[in-house]
């Protein structure tokens, strides 16, 4: 009967030690892993500049000139009033924003090369370091680490 009347189970006190250890491993893990999620976003923006630079290329051989500033990206899916040759759409999708939910900036003529093409980073705002740091198509995420060091 005594056998009976033992109930098989965890202790409070048991289940608050196991919460603390995995408060503790997740203390420690999380950062890691929030560090990791800033940089893929950093990589996946850069890949779509180097996507829409792709797509601007052909536009060119296709129609002899960059689409103005006037124009946008969105000369790479819709087909500007005043164009000839245009045979697109360039961009198999809608022209997606950059992975903070923000428009990517595009200048032609731009101010390092033929055009421009700017993500601002997490903050939106020009400048910036860490997550915050300006991606962009005249320079590889590789050149702007080191600019840093």
């Amino acid at each position: 009967m005594q056998e009976k009347a033992k109930r098989k189970g965890f202790t409070l006190i048991e289940l608050l030690m196991v919460m603390v250890i995995i408060g503790l491993l997740a203390a420690m893990v999380a950062p890691k892993f929030i560090g990791k999620v800033g940089k893929a976003k950093q990589q996946a923006a850069q890949a779509q500049i180097e996507l829409f630079g792709a797509a601007l290329d052909a536009y060119r051989l296709d129609v002899g000139r960059y689409p103005t500033t006037e124009q946008g990206l969105k000369a790479l899916r819709v087909k500007p009033e005043d164009v000839e040759n245009w045979d697109g759409p360039y961009l198999k999708k809608r022209i997606p924003l950059d992975p903070w939910k923000n428009e990517f900036v595009y200048k032609c003529p731009g101010d390092h090369g033929e055009y421009d093409i700017i993500s601002y980073g997490a903050d939106g705002k020009e400048g910036g370091e860490g997550e915050d740091q300006d991606i962009v198509s005249w320079k590889g995420l590789s050149e702007k680490d080191e600019e840093e060091d």
